[in-house]
């Protein structure tokens, strides 16, 4: 595809270039230009439900093959591909290794000091695993909540997909969120499990997250989360709730680097994310595992 820099916009001209990408570039895209984008749009505009069907089986791996892509019956609560079985953290991680690119890059990371940091399929389904197996011992189990309250992060990628693993529903919040803002989505999922880091670097400066999180607990409501795991990112000094209070390197430290996914419904919630709260109480959009957005004309799907 090609990068469009700028736009005019009122009295003020910008600069309008086309920056066309390398045809290496373009022959490794899944979308290799804009006549195959059109001829994507064109095949959905003629027949949506076969063509996420189509997309399903060729780009997912499917433990148990749906055999039903749509029902509608219930419109508008409509159910996509209900009858079929997968693992969102198989289709990211195992079937790369499984392919043979296991060696490959799976995340290249730039922390806030400028330290790059590449982790591969293979490392990263090791670390997914580990936690899974850790999560799954401390009582987090399928279909319950966890909410991730980390910095950005390798670990904040491992926790999605442990969760995803083990078929536990997942909620990211930003790290640069209050703890009034954290109480709320806590309460809110119903989250058994926060998992958080001591502090975070943000423009070389060391700022709170546990602190924050236990200001958050505190507030009231979040009587079942039992779990606080703690990734030590800076070595900063933390309070401390025994019986709680996990260190993440701790908790998987012994535990094994394979951990059999949990097969799910394509229906299953993979995860919850919030809106801002800005003009009122935050509003949770549940994602499901392998489902399809319909937004009017607009149609969107999550692949992995």
């Amino acid at each position: 595809m090609y990068l469009r820099i700028g736009e005019p916009s009122g009295d003020m001209q910008r600069e309008s270039r086309l920056f066309p990408p390398s045809q290496k570039t373009s022959a490794n895209a899944a979308i290799s230009g804009m006549d195959a984008y059109k001829a994507l749009v064109a095949e959905a505009e003629r027949d949506y439900e076969g063509f996420w069907a189509r997309l399903a089986r060729e780009t997912l791996a499917w433990h148990k093959p749906f055999t039903k892509v749509l029902d509608e019956s219930k419109a508008p609560f409509c159910t996509w591909f209900e009858d079929g079985e997968l693992n969102a953290s198989y289709n990211c991680l195992d079937r790369h290794v499984e392919a043979g690119r296991g060696n490959e890059n799976a995340i290249i990371f730039e922390a806030d000091d400028g330290a790059v940091t590449n982790v591969t399929y293979q490392d990263l389904l090791g670390r997914v695993s580990r936690l899974a197996n850790a999560l799954k011992k401390r009582g987090v189990k399928k279909g319950d909540r966890v909410v991730i309250y980390l910095p950005m992060s390798v670990e904040g990628v491992v926790a999605m997909q442990a969760c995803a693993r083990i078929g536990a529903t997942h909620s990211v919040v930003f790290g640069g969120f209050s703890s009034k803002s954290l109480n709320e989505r806590l309460v809110d999922v119903g989250a058994v499990a926060l998992i958080t880091a001591d502090e975070q670097m943000r423009g070389g400066k060391a700022l709170p997250l546990k602190s924050i999180a236990d200001e958050a607990l505190a507030a009231g409501g979040c009587e079942k989360v039992k779990d606080v795991i703690v990734y030590r990112r800076t070595g900063g000094k933390v309070a401390w709730a025994e019986g709680r209070d996990v260190w993440l390197h701790e908790i998987v430290e012994n535990e094994s680097t394979k951990c059999e996914p949990e097969w799910v419904g394509a229906e299953h919630p993979l995860f919850i994310l919030y809106t801002s709260g800005s003009t009122g109480k935050p509003k949770g959009v549940q994602h499901s595992t392998a489902g399809v957005l319909l937004w009017g004309a607009q149609t969107m799907k999550w692949t992995f």
